[in-house]
């Protein structure tokens, strides 16, 4: 049976499950012990080297990189295809993939840290959750001209595309940035999420977002070490959240991503 490490509230990891169920393979979720704080070792760590989720395991074969892991099940079970046929519409799918991940993700991830984390407050806090929302706003008037007169991302039928964005377009939609009213995206949202895959896997979002801890408190704790890398750290950066970066790495409650040992 394949294994997936993996965390529900990572966007990441949320599109290889939904690709995993479309493929109707068997799996087993792991959620890494030490992902939090930046202590993760075993055979986690020898999936992915860099202790990032997710990583997939299929015997000896070790995967990691939701990208490369969505390639991966689409080389080995190309029944039934999540990619489209032509190759003008894999690349373009292939772009939203990439405009989800490095664009549109550490605007999400952003608005955790400064709601849920509490990295920021007052007018600081209020400029970062702005800079979020212009972002993502933009975002989703952008994603809205991707689909077209098409109801999903793939073309006439849910595919890769749509796996790329409904993580991410509902991790925004439970913390209150929901696509505009009557607007095309808000129709795909909506049926989208009537998926069996999507739904199954939000579902197991929407359940652990209801029962988060006090991450402040475990942050003071150093319990837990948020990991700044690339898009992440620009974004905290370009929206003026320098001092937030600078205070994380004072106190150790920030990490960066580790080299393969």
């Amino acid at each position: 049976m394949l294994t997936l490490y993996e965390h529900p509230l990572s966007a990441y990891a949320m599109k290889v499950k939904m690709a995993l169920l479309e493929k109707g393979l068997e799996f087993k979720v792991v959620l890494p012990e030490g992902l939090a704080n930046g202590t993760a070792g075993g055979a986690f760590v020898e999936a992915s080297p860099r202790a990032e989720i997710p990583a997939l395991v299929d015997g000896d074969v070790q995967v990691f990189d939701s990208t490369i892991i969505l390639e991966y099940l689409e080389d080995k079970w190309p029944t039934p295809a999540l990619l489209p046929k032509e190759p003008a519409a894999r690349a373009r799918v292939r772009m939203i993939e990439d405009v989800m991940d490095g664009l549109y993700e550490p605007n999400n991830w952003g608005i955790m840290e400064v709601t849920r984390y509490k990295r920021a407050s007052g007018a600081l806090a209020d400029r970062l959750v702005g800079f979020a929302k212009s972002n993502i706003d933009q975002l989703q008037h952008w994603l809205d001209g991707q689909l077209g007169d098409k109801p999903y991302f793939n073309g006439d039928a849910f595919g890769w595309g749509d796996i790329a964005c409904a993580p991410y377009i509902n991790r925004s939609a439970a913390a209150g940035y929901t696509p505009p009213v009557g607007s095309k995206l808000q129709a795909w949202l909506a049926r989208v999420n009537q998926h069996p895959s999507v739904a199954k896997v939000i579902e197991q979002m929407h359940q652990v977002i209801a029962n988060l801890p006090d991450f402040p408190t475990l942050l003071a704790q150093g319990k837990v070490k948020r990991q700044y890398r690339d898009h992440r750290l620009e974004w905290m950066i370009a929206g003026g959240g320098l001092s937030v970066v600078q205070e994380g790495i004072e106190r150790g409650t920030v990490r960066f991503s580790r080299l393969p040992t």
